[in-house]
């Protein structure tokens, strides 16, 4: 596999890397990178951290040194003091993946869990936008973990407005905002949102990339940095088997292979700024 030349060790992070896609991310990036580079495991829970982290260092031998890092992105100011600590650490990261999702399930009330869960997956999003797209280096990689959910396809027409065009990560959480609040209050519904929060959610991942990456277009392709969000397709998980039948779906280190090449592989200039799929980019409108 073909990795940007550069002249100091690389630095990964992968958020939401205990279990599933975010684990398989982490092994699958440093059986791919040197015994030079580092790669973070992080997560909300100490022990799940540390314990991954030493198993995969175990497993994967000969790569990259996996190092385990607490990080619970519902902080308010988690993202930035991470940012900080790495940056002191190594000067700057070479990839950086947003894969921290919350669980919920067909049973669940979205009512009760709305804070949380916008935490998590938007905010949590935008949070990480901010606190590392400074911090990649040239030729570096900032990839958040969504969905083929989030494109406007998905949303009633009358509904696009909220996401499409946004210029600001700060107006991408406003509308988050208010989508969680019509749920919470049960005005969702007469406004067309859908009850699936998994869609609104993913497309506001999405909208968030999209609106960082207009503010950083021409500075990136000078740079060779890519900023995109990706679908890793459906997964053989638990969180998925909520929702569907998912025996004949990919495995976590299976769908990961796609997501490693985005992150290790040149970059494709039409990659930049959307939501790729098995390496095309998904139209973001009808």
């Amino acid at each position: 596999m073909t990795r940007t030349t550069t002249d100091h060790p690389k630095v990964a992070l992968v958020t939401g890397a205990t279990q599933g896609l975010g684990l398989a991310l982490v092994e699958g990036l440093a059986r791919r990178l040197t015994p030079a580079d580092t790669v973070y495991l992080t997560g909300r829970d100490a022990g799940r951290v540390a314990a991954a982290a030493e198993r995969l260092s175990e497993e994967v031998g000969t790569g990259a040194r996996v190092r385990g890092e607490l990080f619970d992105v519902t902080g308010q100011d988690t993202a930035a003091r991470l940012a900080d600590r790495l940056r002191d650490r190594h000067g700057g990261v070479d990839v950086v993946f947003g894969n921290a999702v919350m669980r919920i399930g067909p049973d669940d009330d979205p009512r009760t869990l709305m804070d949380e869960y916008t935490e998590v997956s938007n905010f949590g999003t935008t949070r990480l936008l901010r606190a590392f797209g400074p911090l990649v280096r040239d030729g570096g990689r900032l990839i958040v973990v969504a969905s083929s959910l989030g494109t406007l396809h998905h949303l009633a027409p009358v509904l696009h407005r909220h996401f499409d065009g946004l210029t600001s990560l700060e107006e991408v959480d406003k509308q988050v905002a208010a989508w969680r609040d019509a749920v919470k209050d049960g005005s969702a519904r007469a406004g067309a949102w859908p009850a699936f929060v998994n869609i609104p959610a993913k497309v506001a991942q999405v909208a968030a990339v999209r609106a960082l990456a207009g503010l950083r277009r021409d500075e990136d392709a000078r740079r060779g940095i890519l900023v995109a969000a990706v679908c890793p397709g459906m997964i053989n998980t638990p969180t998925s088997g909520l929702w569907w039948d998912v025996s004949a779906a990919a495995s976590p280190a299976r769908a990961a292979g796609p997501l490693l090449d985005l992150a290790l592989d040149p970059v494709d200039p039409a990659h930049y700024g959307q939501l790729v799929r098995y390496g095309k980019a998904l139209p973001w409108s009808p």
